[in-house]
């Protein structure tokens, strides 16, 4: 069976059994109706995830791994914050009329900054990095610009990335303010592992750990008994996911160098119910 099928029943489990109602507070999420959209939520959630072991694919249901892949890209590699250079349409909602998400995730990737090595945007400081101190205890990102909060049409939940090696093994640290468990769960694991991995790939390193850090991991009080649903469900090995072994620089990668091979998974669930 899959270990993030393993991680996911039980942090959903704890989150259900031994976590905090938002009932009698108010809150900003509303569903499409106008409801308030209540929350159970655990505080300082940690999970790890081991890229030597097996890549940390649900099989509960499934993840659009090459959506995920290419959201990645958007973000770190294109470093935009355009919705007409990502493939699919997840972001349409958070879109203004300038065919923005304004401020937020790519586009701060994209700010350059003076670096002891030179100027640079955060995505080059950390390759450059990797391949010239890899031993240092200060390669990190960081997308929670507060300079720039009010003209993000989304503040950033997943927002912070760090990097750490240990001989030739790359492992990361991704911190998240808020996640939509049932949502987003498996969807950032899975992107920040492809980044962990193609960073990896073009310094010459193998990718390790992704420890997962999410400060308010929630699940909505509708989406209750759709985890519960997902629970029961019959667990599979996880995928075989690997990259095209060719690909030497960070700015090459395309979807179509994501390989995935094996991927047995449940069916998905349809109409998950998203709060605004």
């Amino acid at each position: 069976m899959s270990k993030a099928d393993v991680i996911f029943k039980q942090m959903c489990t704890d989150i259900i059994e031994n976590g905090f109602s938002s009932q009698g507070q108010t809150v900003r999420p509303r569903w499409e109706d106008g409801t308030p959209a209540h929350t159970i939520k655990r505080f300082g959630v940690i999970n790890r995830y081991d890229l030597r072991e097996e890549f940390p694919a649900l099989t509960l249901r499934p993840t659009a791994l090459k959506s995920a892949f290419d959201e990645i890209l958007w973000i770190w590699q294109k470093k935009s914050n355009r919705l007409e250079d990502l493939n699919s349409h997840i972001w349409d909602e958070w879109g203004g009329r300038d065919g923005t998400i304004g401020k937020a995730y790519g586009y701060q990737m994209a700010v350059k900054y003076r670096f002891p090595q030179g100027e640079m945007d955060q995505v080059d400081n950390v390759l450059w990095q990797l391949k010239n101190t890899p031993y240092s205890r200060r390669i990190l990102t960081s997308m929670y610009n507060f300079a720039d909060l009010s003209e993000m049409n989304l503040e950033p939940c997943a927002y912070s990335m760090t990097f750490n090696v240990e001989g030739k093994v790359l492992n990361g640290i991704l911190n998240q303010r808020s996640q939509d468990v049932l949502v987003a769960n498996n969807w950032n694991v899975v992107q920040y592992s492809f980044l962990l991995m193609m960073f990896a790939q073009v310094s010459g390193l193998v990718a390790g750990e992704l420890i997962h850090v999410i400060a308010d991991a929630h699940i909505y009080d509708r989406h209750v008994p759709l985890i519960k649903e997902m629970l029961e469900r019959p667990m599979y090995d996880a995928p075989k996911v690997r990259l095209n072994p060719e690909v030497k620089d960070f700015y090459d990668f395309t979807v179509a160098d994501l390989i995935v091979e094996d991927y047995q998974k449940n069916p998905q669930i349809t109409n998950i119910p998203v709060a605004i």
